[in-house]
């Protein structure tokens, strides 16, 4: 029997990011995908127009009636979609600590929709503090949250450091640039891990979503924290590669 993998994220239309693509990933790696929604965009190839927030007991009631009849190997959480989700998330965190579970902070969308209250992000950090294994925030993310202005990877790393101590968990910064190559730095809170790519002059999305679930399933098959980012980020680097463009705006994997 397939193990079980669980992304609790937002709708994408489009299938190129959040829920749709994290089942898509994990059935890739070998995993059977299952879903709860926290929120409904309505967006194409070239931006995201609304943001629909499911209501937290739905999303409850989702998480239960799931976990009455099956045994979860892993958890992903992408995007929470509004504030009051957050205490949800907690809850759903909390009660899964021998299992991987790879946070991944979406706030806001590459065409500069917000996705989660800006107010909201402080709380959102001090609810999840030390109930994840792993938390995957892209660069502007990672500045947002430890209030680092990262424009380096000196940067990236003293962010990283910052970010671990505010919430007692490793970090892994995705998508820093170096010339000519793009760099993800993970930080276990002793050693730093650096994972250096080309650089490839493609515009497209999901790829933060796409990592960040390859992620949780490399970890649920036993790897390294270490490993685990390695396998990943080759993974999401060939799938850049194989990007395609389906509509006017960026490729999709």
């Amino acid at each position: 029997m397939k193990k079980i993998l669980l992304s609790a994220a937002g709708f994408d239309p489009t299938s190129g990011a959040g829920a749709s693509l994290d089942l898509k990933v994990f059935h890739l790696l070998d995993f059977h995908g299952m879903s709860i929604l926290t929120s409904i965009t309505s967006q194409n190839t070239k931006y995201v127009n609304k943001v629909f927030c499911i209501p937290p007991e739905l999303i409850m009631d989702q998480y239960k009636t799931l976990c009455e009849d099956v045994s979860l190997s892993g958890i992903k959480v992408g995007m929470v979609g509004c504030g009051e989700n957050i205490r949800i998330i907690k809850h759903i965190l909390s009660e899964n600590p021998g299992i991987p579970r790879v946070v991944d902070p979406v706030f806001k969308s590459s065409s500069g929709t917000w996705l989660l209250e800006k107010d909201s992000i402080r709380d959102y950090i001090s609810e999840i503090e030390g109930k994840s294994s792993l938390l995957t925030p892209n660069v502007e993310e990672a500045g947002m949250i430890s209030g680092v202005k990262i424009d380096s990877l000196e940067e990236m790393k003293k962010a990283a450091r910052c970010i671990y101590s505010l919430t007692g968990t490793p970090c892994f910064i995705k998508g820093g640039y170096i010339p000519k190559q793009i760099v993800n730095v993970l930080y276990d809170g002793i050693k730093f891990y650096l994972f250096k790519k080309e650089r490839l002059k493609k515009n497209v999305h999901g790829t933060g979503c796409f990592l960040s679930s390859s992620l949780l399933a490399y970890l649920a098959k036993g790897n390294t924290l270490e490993e685990a980012c390695h396998q990943a980020t080759q993974l999401t680097h060939n799938a850049i590669k194989n990007s395609i463009q389906i509509g006017g705006g960026q490729h999709i994997i």
